[in-house]
């Protein structure tokens, strides 16, 4: 079995950075080709894009602003 902590303390920020820009230009390309995708990503109320920001970036910067 393949241990993913192993593989990941590997990268560099800028290697992080680099798959945070491919997820998002994957996506946006998912929004541009298929337009059932586009229909439902702009159907969703901006609140639970927000939520989900929210909750998903509470934790890693829990961890990088304790003392």
């Amino acid at each position: 079995m393949i241990n993913i902590d192993k593989k990941i303390k590997k990268l560099k920020s800028n290697d992080i950075r680099l798959i945070k820009i491919s997820s998002m230009a994957f996506t946006l390309f998912l929004i541009t080709v298929l337009p059932s995708f586009h229909n439902l990503v702009m159907q969703v109320n901006w609140l639970w894009y927000f939520a989900i920001m929210v909750i998903t970036a509470y934790i890693p910067l829990k961890k990088m602003f304790k003392k």
